[in-house]
This record gives structure tokens, C-alpha cells and sequence, in this order.
């Protein structure tokens, strides 16, 4: 696959939960970062349900895509005081498969709502899990 349909892959199966195709795209040593946590994979996807139950839509604002690496920019709209969520996220590819992903929000929001929501309710922000994590 190219990077495009890769990245487009991995951005489809995450906003319809689908975590075992989402995984199928990341490759060994995989990393997110993000302005709440950085997590491997195994988090990341572990905290993609919990993100989707506070997400009511995506717009996709632009795709650039190069070789090896791809940004998104999009439009997150949360069930949550935060509303909607600019977001932009990085994905970095080796060998066909995502490797490192790094998502850029405005975390302040977040971050005021997480004292109230309590641990382990899996609110950690856009699009990636609470992974340890939870934006695509």
C-alpha cells in the first residue's frame, strides 16, 4: 500500500472502532505522542473505544502525503464541553507501515475536564486513545 492508502486506512478504521484493522497498519515499534500522554501501541489502540464513545464526527480539513510520512488535518466534534477539536496528526511510515504518530491539539481543554471525569474513564483527548490515550 501506498503511504496515502495506509494512512487513509488507519484513519477510516479508527473512527469506526475498528481496532484490529487499525492495528493491521502500525508496524513494530510504534509510538504516539501526544500533548495529554505518549503511549505504544498496544495502549494506543487499547484506549481507541473510549475516545469514540465522546466523538459525534470528523471533517477532514487537508491530507498532504509524502514518501514516508503524511498530516492530516481535521475537525473532531466531541459529546463533550470541549465541543470541536482542531487537530492535526503526523504519521511517520517504515516499510509500509505506521510507525510513529504525533497528534497537535489545544489540550487545555482537556485537561480541565479531566480532574471531574475521574481515572480510567479513557477521556486523554482527540483521536488516539487514553491510550493511555485517547482525535482519527
Amino acid at each position: 500500500m501506498s503511504t496515502r492508502e495506509t494512512v487513509q486506512a488507519y484513519h477510516r478504521a479508527r473512527f469506526r472502532g475498528d481496532v484490529a484493522a487499525a492495528a493491521a497498519t502500525l508496524g513494530g515499534g510504534f509510538t504516539f505522542e501526544s500533548p495529554l500522554l505518549s503511549a505504544g501501541a498496544e495502549d494506543h489502540l487499547a484506549g481507541l473505544p473510549a475516545f469514540l464513545g465522546i466523538v459525534t464526527g470528523v471533517d477532514v480539513v487537508s491530507e498532504l502525503y509524502g514518501a514516508d510520512e503524511a498530516t492530516l488535518v481535521y475537525d473532531v466534534h466531541t459529546a463533550t464541553p470541549v465541543g470541536t477539536q482542531h487537530t492535526a496528526e503526523h504519521f511517520r511510515l517504515a516499510d509500509g507501515r505506521i510507525v510513529a504518530i504525533r497528534l497537535l491539539f489545544d489540550a487545555s481543554p482537556w485537561r480541565a475536564m479531566l480532574p471531574a471525569a475521574g481515572a480510567g474513564t479513557g477521556i486523554a483527548g482527540p483521536a488516539g486513545g487514553p491510550e493511555a490515550s485517547t482525535p482519527d
